[in-house]
């Protein structure tokens, strides 16, 4: 899972400032983790320790209380709300990616995935955005070629992977949505050469850069078998210590049993 973290720290500074090319940065003094990591690591603290998933981002967005979360998000987290807001929005899919590990089957994966979606994000479209990440992040870990990846997508959640990145980033503009950008974001994963050129290439759409680089950096990670060690050692120097014990706790538990290098 330590793929969407570096996704996410690598797209901070391009979220509001597009790059439109591959050829940037990828790390800055201004880079950070944002709250794809801090959500991506509470599902992972959840489910290393079971209780309520709620409960976690409560308690997560009161550790980290500086991070720019969604509005409709902060406002449910900091009123200790139970029930979900039917949201579309890809925050239900930036937060995922530990649920890939967590479980042996598909079948599971996208139960566990629903599960840690339909706290906020009960919105179908916000289901099948998580879903279809998890999806991926598990068909790559257990050895799935990319085309079966994307005919995965194209049959369950009929999203639409026909076309290129050239021919969308011309015309593609931030878009927070389930439908408007998780497509996009496996695309980046099914034509990179390498975990960084993932990174890359969502990046270079312009968009929700670290959420869309969170997503594909999740689904390249385990298909290319880990996180370079100089990209890992790099993020890991932007998280705190709490971050890093519960990545390592779950990396640990889960992702080293899976055959994922890190």
């Amino acid at each position: 899972m330590f793929g969407a973290i570096v996704g996410d720290v690598a797209g901070s500074i391009y979220e509001r400032s597009p790059a439109k090319s591959l050829d940037f940065e990828l790390f800055r003094k201004q880079s950070r983790f944002t709250d794809d990591s801090v959500l991506t690591i509470a599902v992972a603290d959840w489910i290393l320790n079971d209780g309520e998933l709620y409960d976690y981002f409560h308690r997560y967005v009161a550790r980290y209380p500086f991070i720019a979360y969604g509005r409709s998000f902060k406002n449910w987290a900091r009123s200790y709300d139970t029930e979900p807001y039917n949201s579309w929005g890809n925050g239900s899919t930036m937060r995922v990616a530990p649920t890939a590990y967590a479980m042996d089957t598909l079948d599971g994966v996208l139960e566990l995935a629903k599960r840690s979606a339909e706290v906020t994000h009960n919105h179908p479209a916000g289901i099948a955005g998580a879903q279809a990440t998890a999806g991926c992040i598990y068909l790559a870990r257990t050895g799935r070629s990319k085309q079966e990846i994307r005919e995965f997508v194209t049959a369950e959640f009929s999203y639409d992977l026909s076309r290129s990145l050239d021919d969308i980033r011309g015309s593609y503009t931030f878009d927070v949505s389930c439908a408007g950008s998780v497509p996009e974001s496996i695309m980046a994963f099914i034509e990179s050469e390498s975990f960084e050129s993932a990174i890359r290439l969502a990046i270079s759409l312009g968009g929700d850069a670290d959420t869309m680089a969170c997503i594909a950096g999740a689904i390249a990670e385990p298909f290319y078998g880990g996180v370079p060690s100089d990209i890992r050692q790099i993020t890991r120097s932007y998280l705190d210590d709490h971050a890093r014990d519960v990545i390592d706790a779950f990396c640990l538990k889960y992702v080293r049993e899976a055959g994922v290098a890190e």
